[in-house]
C-alpha cells in the first residue's frame, strides 16, 4: 500500500532529504485553483513539467506531464511553502535556464531530449554535493518542516523539484491509477493478499 509514510520514504530515499513543505500533507486541492492566485507564472508551469518529464518520463504508464505535475506542485509551493523556500525554488527555476544557457547556449525548453536527460541528471548531481556540504540530510520520515525565521539551510533547489514532482505525481490521479494499484473499495484487511513478483505497488 502506498499509504502517507510510504510515499515519505520513497521521497527521503529517492532525494536524500525528508520532504520539504510539510504542510502539503495536509492539504487539499479543491477544484481548479487558478494559477493567477500564486506567485508562479504559467511559464513556470511549462519548465516545471518539461523538467518533471525527465525525472519521471512516459513509458508504458503515463509521464509528469500526463499528470500536469507543474500545476499541483506550484500550487502546492506557493501555498506550503515558506517564504523562503519559495525564494529558493522561484530563483531556482531562473537558475536552470541560466545555466542550460551557459551550457547548451539556449534556454532549457529548447534543448533536445538528449540534451535535456543530460542537464538533469547533472542537476541531480549538483545537487546532492551541495546538500552534503551543507549537511542538510533530514533524514526522517516526518516531513521536514521549518518556519520564516528559520536559519537552517535549505536543500538545493533541484532537490524541491524533484519532491515536488514525486508527490504531485504519485498523489495524482495519473500516477494512483495508472503506475500504482488503486482500489476506491478495497474491502475486507486481507493479510496475505497474493503478490507476484513485478506487480506494481498498492496506491491504497
Amino acid at each position: 500500500m502506498m499509504d502517507r509514510r510510504d510515499l515519505l520514504k520513497m521521497i527521503m530515499a529517492t532525494t536524500g532529504v525528508a520532504m520539504v513543505g510539510g504542510d502539503a500533507f495536509g492539504y487539499e486541492m479543491k477544484g481548479q485553483v487558478p494559477l493567477s492566485k500564486t506567485i508562479f507564472s504559467s511559464d513556470d508551469v511549462i519548465l516545471f513539467n518539461e523538467v518533471a518529464e525527465v525525472i519521471l518520463p512516459r513509458t508504458s504508464t503515463p509521464g509528469a506531464k500526463d499528470a500536469n505535475v507543474g500545476l499541483m506542485a506550484l500550487i502546492l509551493a506557493n501555498d506550503c511553502y515558506t517564504s523562503k523556500e519559495r525564494d529558493v525554488l522561484v530563483q531556482g527555476l531562473q537558475s536552470l535556464n541560466e545555466q542550460s544557457q551557459k551550457d547548451y547556449g539556449s534556454p532549457y525548453l529548447l534543448l533536445n531530449t538528449q540534451q535535456q536527460t543530460e542537464f538533469v541528471t547533472q542537476l541531480d548531481v549538483d545537487a546532492k554535493t551541495y546538500n552534503n556540504k551543507q549537511d542538510i540530510y533530514y533524514l526522517s520520515v516526518t516531513p521536514y518542516d521549518r518556519n520564516s525565521n528559520d536559519d537552517k539551510p535549505l536543500p538545493h533547489y533541484f532537490t524541491l523539484i524533484k519532491q515536488l514532482t514525486l508527490f504531485s505525481f504519485f498523489t495524482s490521479k495519473e500516477g494512483a491509477t495508472k503506475v500504482l494499484r488503486y482500489e476506491a473499495t478495497p474491502g475486507k484487511y486481507n493479510g496475505e493478499l497474493e503478490y507476484k513478483k513485478g506487480d506494481r505497488a498498492w496506491a491504497t
